[in-house]
């Protein structure tokens, strides 16, 4: 049995809500370390006049959350990865992945329980962290290699490479502040991505950048888990999980719904998901959804699925047309952005997608306007099954996510008596275009 090199038992995270940890000086920690001891007899005091009189005996952590005004952000999770495993966190947002790798890089210490970690880690979570806008993009990729732990020969011997994946070699000796977001961005993760370590902790880095540059951190991220590096990997990209990692694990409010392969995690995630959407009606209120990620600064407010009538419907035939009727509000003046569909099977397996390019191009939104978008697909040649719905709205220039939803809702595609007629149940793939065939 391979080496265990991640182990985590009980890990349990606890925030205060609405409390921002203030800044701390020398002088600050030197007076806490001070009373320290004076702290500990005060405490050990009330524990036992608490005790004396049975107040205090039967708490919980959860009743101390709700008394003191905290959330769990971790509830005991317990796992364990082995060396050269690929393993992938699933979860909704809030669910505790990103506070799960912060522990085990030892940026954020645990409430309860404990994180084991054999090896030297190297954590891309937050992209672009060290970057000083006033120095040049040489000065930033020397600077930031150092925050991740590369020694400058590393970095001398990795620059070129690392220029080379950016794509910003024009640029390099151009004040940061002069970079456009996308560029920061690729800089950033080229940088980071040219770390060897043992251990690889990676946070939501492949929605970085434009689609071609997306394509590049991909083979990336494939290379570093070909070459038998440990990678803890959390993304909402079900198809880049499926295909970079074995293993799986899905948090669910902070505690642990799963742990197996990845294809079973992503199966039983996807379908906790797709059962939330309005199977019945096919409209889909998001205005006070708080499962959506992006700026916010224009957000979806309503989608609505309809098939050939104009009535919303989640149940459509095999053949017919499909239409999704979006609404959006800009809740800031922003430049012109794309909206983008894409549909997935139950399994999070990415099947179609299209990006609307052109209707909102060459002027800036004002804040404050509404617009109605209406995307169609003549015939709809989707197997007969449940399947689930997913939109964003993206920066045009920078392809930064406005809004984004891993799940507007669940439709289903029945087996329909049309014109396209019944499929034979045998027949594989998701998709089931009607093909002719002619001897010559």
């Amino acid at each position: 049995m391979s080496e265990t090199v991640i182990r985590v038992e009980g890990l349990s995270k606890q925030y205060r809500i609405g409390t921002p940890e203030r800044y701390r000086a020398l002088r600050d920690s030197l007076a806490s370390g001070l009373a320290a001891p004076l702290r500990m007899i005060r405490t050990l005091a009330r524990y036992a006049a608490g005790s004396s009189n049975g107040s205090g005996r039967n708490s919980t952590p959860a009743d101390a959350a709700s008394r003191n005004g905290t959330i769990w952000a971790l509830k005991d999770v317990s796992f364990e990865v082995h060396r050269g495993e690929a393993v992938g966190l699933v979860g909704r947002n809030g669910a505790g992945k990103t506070t799960l790798l912060k522990v085990l890089a030892q940026i954020t210490r645990p409430t309860q329980g404990r994180a084991e970690v054999r090896g030297r880690v190297g954590s891309l979570l937050e992209v672009g962290t060290g970057f000083h806008p006033e120095l040049t993009g040489r000065e930033n990729t020397y600077l930031s290699g150092a925050i991740l732990g590369m020694t400058k020969s590393e970095i001398d011997r990795k620059f070129d490479e690392i220029v080379a994946f950016s794509g910003v070699e024009r640029f390099l000796d151009t004040p940061l502040k002069h970079y456009s977001s996308g560029m920061q961005m690729r800089l950033a993760f080229a940088v980071a991505a040219h770390l060897e370590p043992e251990i690889l902790l990676v946070d939501e880095v492949l929605a970085v950048g434009d689609i071609e540059f997306q394509k590049k951190c991909l083979g990336k991220m494939e290379a570093v888990t070909r070459g038998g590096r440990t990678v803890l990997f959390v993304s909402h990209n079900m198809g880049a999980i499926r295909r970079l990692c074995t293993g799986g694990v899905w948090l669910d409010n902070g505690a642990v719904r799963r742990v197996g392969s990845a294809a079973d995690c992503i199966d039983a995630y996807s379908s906790s998901v797709a059962a939330t959407g309005d199977e019945e009606t096919g409209v889909f209120d998001l205005v006070e959804r708080p499962d959506r990620e992006g700026t916010g600064k224009v957000q979806f407010t309503e989608i609505r699925l309809l098939g050939d009538g104009d009535t919303p419907r989640a149940r459509l035939d095999y053949g017919e047309s499909i239409r999704i009727q979006m609404r959006l509000h800009a809740r800031e003046s922003v430049r012109p952005y794309f909206i983008g569909v894409a549909i997935y099977a139950a399994d999070g397996t990415d099947l179609l997608s299209t990006v609307q390019t052109d209707s909102l191009a060459g002027r800036i939104i004002e804040a404050g306007e509404s617009h109605c978008l209406v995307c169609r697909c003549e015939h709809l040649v989707l197997r007969p099954g449940s399947y689930f719905l997913q939109a964003s709205v993206l920066d045009s220039a920078t392809w930064e996510f406005h809004d984004w939803f891993y799940s507007i809702g669940q439709f289903s595609v029945e087996e329909g008596t049309g014109r396209f007629g019944r499929i034979p149940d045998s027949r594989p793939g998701y998709l089931q275009p009607v093909f002719e065939w002619n001897w010559k």
